[in-house]
């Protein structure tokens, strides 16, 4: 409504007096919807709809820590999920450390509560060669990108945003069905993450990380073995080392045992079932392993399969001779059978003596004792070693270096009995109860025994008087020789006339004996009745013998008459 005045100059009172007009109250225009609000009304919507779905569809943001962030690119580099792209790199920037990239990854909500877990791991897919193989060739054509896995299951625990990337895609992944296992080994050699595990050259496994032991003297190995062959791993199993060529020398010729080509570039890992006679205890054991259980890694086939050593029983041996050609590694020899090897060599004084001595310690496997050290097991408590060779050392039981080859100088130790030795008369250098282990006598060895030997004989010919010696026999050998020229000259010749006298007198008998000669004939006459004789002498014992009342009663064909 508007309120309008009227002109108040025309309009006067009878006594000439103005009075105020009243206001005028007259109606205003109405309003008029227009069609043309609709157009920022609609773009409102549309927006506040596209910011509803993208905050429905955007999940948290996480941030992964890498060495490096070679190829990654922020607003082009995707995460994905088995393949699924489930992400976005955000931002990428360098820590305050400034050793490490952080990489801002923005989520997509729809599964971000399974990738926010502690136990998620991530990567950075890229062209990888190496001797295991080739992977990651996708990424040649689409780029690097980003790579997640999670544990399978519902989420658990508390959601986590930071991460630290793995330098290298891990070898198992979440769903994998199978069993881990560990190995210790003294060395590494070829193996690496991803060399392959083989049971009767199948692949069924693989390496998935390899650490050092706490204390630094051994390499842990983990390994995957995928289902059903994990069944197959039992607690007698044995694994070795199969990632090379094992070349062997021995008295049946030369032995050439070869891997896969893949396990010679790559390194490899193979495992067999134990039979009785290398099991343990005797007897095979065919439950499936425990997952984790640990298992010693040999270096060869050989030494995984053969007899159980057990656990060494560490021996110290003192020698007083000298020990060149004895090194670590040597075989402890027992008759011919390998029991241990030599582990250390020292040089020790021997203060009461003034002296040195060589000592030299070794470990000695008492499994290969045999049914002996397993009935000490039952019989004793933690001392068995001591159990077994104390009776033994007592018995004459003594160490002996000696020559492995004569061409090489290579010596051993020999552990042997020796007989008629007074126990009490047993010298030790050093103080036998400053030990490392158990002490065992030592003898003297083969070449220590030849040196005393030749060093006795060269004594005893020093002592010769060989310059009077010698005189005598060149006085013997000057009457020698005259006595040669002697008979050279005076009885050679009488010889000779001696030799012709009876070379003529045996033509005359030959002549005599000629074939055509009287005397041949008559020789021959005589040896035909001599032989006609013994004939007829013979055919009278016979009778004789068949009756002998004959002899008095004369022959039957007489009696009858």
């Amino acid at each position: 409504m508007t309120i309008e005045a009227e002109d108040t100059s025309s309009r006067q009172t009878p006594d000439d007096t103005q009075v105020p007009e009243t206001p005028v109250i007259r109606p205003g225009r109405s309003l008029r919807w227009s069609w043309v609000w609709l157009v920022p009304l609609l773009a409102l919507a549309v927006a506040l709809s596209l910011l509803a779905s993208v905050w429905v569809r955007t999940g948290p943001v996480v941030t992964i820590s890498f060495a490096s962030a070679a190829g990654i690119e922020a607003g082009q580099t995707k995460l994905r999920y088995r393949d699924v792209v489930v992400g976005q790199v955000k931002d990428v920037r360098v820590a305050k450390d400034r050793q490490h990239v952080l990489v801002d990854v923005q989520l997509a909500r729809e599964g971000s509560r399974y990738i926010t877990q502690k136990d998620a791991k991530f990567w950075i897919v890229r062209p990888r060669v190496s001797l295991g193989g080739i992977s990651g060739l996708d990424t040649l054509l689409s780029g690097v990108y980003l790579s997640v896995d999670t544990p399978i299951g519902a989420p658990q625990g508390d959601v986590v945003t930071s991460f630290q990337g793995l330098p290298n895609p891990p070898e198992v992944l979440s769903g994998q069905v199978g069993t881990r296992f560990q190995l210790t080994t003294r060395s590494l050699g070829s193996l690496t993450v991803g060399s392959r595990v083989y049971y009767r050259r199948l692949e069924v496994g693989r390496v998935v990380s390899y650490g050092m032991s706490p204390d630094g003297r051994t390499v842990q190995l983990q390994i995957f073995i995928e289902a059903p062959y994990d069944r197959y791993v039992t607690p007698d199993t044995r694994f070795w080392d199969d990632g090379g060529v094992d070349v062997s020398v021995s008295t049946a010729g030369v032995q050439v045992r070869t891997s896969g080509l893949s396990a010679v570039l790559n390194g490899g890992v193979s495992f067999a079932q134990a039979d009785e006679s290398t099991s343990y205890d005797g007897q095979v054991n065919s439950t499936p392993a425990a997952p984790g259980s640990t298992y010693t890694l040999f270096d060869s086939r050989d030494r995984a399969l053969a007899d159980p050593d057990g656990d060494p029983i560490p021996i110290e041996l003192r020698f007083s001779d000298s020990v060149r050609g004895l090194q670590v590694g040597a075989d402890v020899d027992y008759r011919g059978m390998v029991i241990g090897k030599v582990v250390d060599i020292d040089l020790e004084y021997d203060r009461p003596r003034k002296r040195f001595y060589s000592r030299v310690r070794a470990d000695i496997y008492p499994m290969r004792f045999s049914r002996a050290y397993l009935d000490l097991v039952e019989s004793s408590q933690g001392a068995q070693g001591k159990a077994l060779l104390d009776p033994l050392v007592r018995h004459g039981l003594r160490a002996q270096l000696r020559s492995a080859s004569l061409l090489t100088g290579q010596q051993y130790v020999a552990l042997d009995f020796f007989r008629d030795l007074d126990p009490d008369k047993v010298q030790i250098p050093g103080d036998p109860d400053r030990t490392t282990g158990l002490l065992i006598p030592t003898m003297p060895g083969d070449f220590a025994q030849m040196q005393r030997q030749l060093s006795s004989i060269v004594t005893k010919i020093d002592k010769m008087p060989l310059e009077s010696l010698g005189l005598e026999l060149q006085g013997s050998l000057s009457n020698l020789n005259k006595l040669l020229r002697r008979l050279d000259t005076q009885l050679a010749p009488q010889a000779s006339q001696t030799l012709e006298s009876a070379r003529r007198s045996l033509d005359r008998v030959g002549a005599l004996l000629g074939q055509d000669a009287p005397v041949v004939a008559d020789l021959q006459d005589t040896l035909k009745a001599l032989d006609g004789a013994a004939r007829g002498l013979r055919l009278l014992t016979d009778t004789l013998q068949a009756h002998p009342e004959s002899l008095l009663r004369g022959p039957a064909r007489d009696r009858l008459r």
